[in-house]
């Protein structure tokens, strides 16, 4: 009976430790598409957070300063995003995915440039991942887990019970009508897309700064494209997405302890992408973004 409720404990445990990067960047895609713009380049973003988190933390020695230079390196990225979809009326989706191949190849160049290896980072000064307490699944977890609890609290309040909040998601519904009542919608819309960068870019810092002490070329490994659709099953509500992430977190776990029972990596390894199609396929069928995503005030 021991066995079994340590099993069930580790998995939960790691079910929690996988969902946090991807409820941090499915709320920040959250606040993006609140505000009328498509959030799928979020994957570019959680890689150059990895990225930098692991450059500040590297040349300053300071995991504090690597998180913040991860969230700046996820906003970097949202900026280009804004500027191309908001300035320059670019379709989002090739933005959002030209950025994503963008990103990938730059982090790969600047690890040769920094490192002198297209693979790996040197190891740097990393999270304290246990944070000790009497609940073991929670004892296991890092100060990453009270962050992410409040950003989502925040992030919901902010979004419903805030004046922000409601011009945000009126901006996102009808950007022409924002506009006719006085509202700076091009403000708005920067915001909601920098928002989503500092939150994307925090969860690809807690992959290369929590998870591990480097960054890993292609570490993401998708995960952004995976927080779009816990984004989407959630319906564009941060206490949603905490219950849509976990699930993805618990695909994740699995096919992680699968991988030490010996079932063929290739084969577990899919899990958490068909887990994703299959959700995509069946639970947002239903489920409509803002209508003024996609569209500007002159539209």
């Amino acid at each position: 009976m021991s066995v079994i409720f340590t099993y069930f404990t580790a998995i939960i445990s790691s079910t929690i430790i996988m969902a946090i990067p991807l409820i941090f960047a499915a709320v920040g895609g959250t606040f993006s598409v609140r505000g009328g713009v498509m959030a799928l380049g979020l994957e570019s973003m959680m890689m150059c957070g990895a990225f930098f988190g692991v450059v500040g933390s590297y040349f300053s020695g300071s995991v504090a300063i690597g998180l913040l230079t991860g969230i700046l390196g996820g906003m970097l990225i949202a900026l280009c995003h804004g500027i191309l979809c908001i300035r320059y009326r670019m379709n989002q989706v090739i933005s959002g995915v030209g950025l994503n191949l963008l990103a990938t190849a730059a982090t790969t160049l600047m690890l040769q440039v920094i490192w002198g290896n297209k693979g790996t980072s040197e190891m740097v000064a990393s999270v304290d991942q246990n944070i000790g307490g009497p609940i073991p699944i929670i004892s296991d977890q890092s100060f990453n887990f009270f962050v992410m609890l409040a950003v989502v609290i925040i992030g919901w309040i902010v979004l419903f019970k805030t004046r922000y909040g409601l011009r945000l998601r009126m901006v996102g519904e009808n950007p022409k009508a924002a506009s006719a009542v006085g509202l700076r919608v091009h403000a708005l819309k920067y915001s909601g897309v920098l928002i989503c960068g500092a939150l994307a870019g925090y969860g690809g810092a807690y992959l290369s700064l929590d998870h591990l002490n480097m960054f890993v070329r292609g570490m993401t490994a998708g995960r952004g494209y995976i927080a779009v659709a816990i984004a989407i099953l959630g319906r564009y509500n941060p206490v949603r997405v905490v219950f849509c992430a976990l699930l993805f977190g618990f695909c994740d776990a699995v096919q992680i302890y699968l991988q030490g029972q010996g079932v063929p990596a290739q084969l577990v390894q899919m899990i958490p992408y068909v887990a994703t199609l299959v959700v995509l396929v069946v639970g947002v069928r239903h489920i409509q973004p803002p209508a003024g995503v996609g569209k500007h005030e002159t539209d």
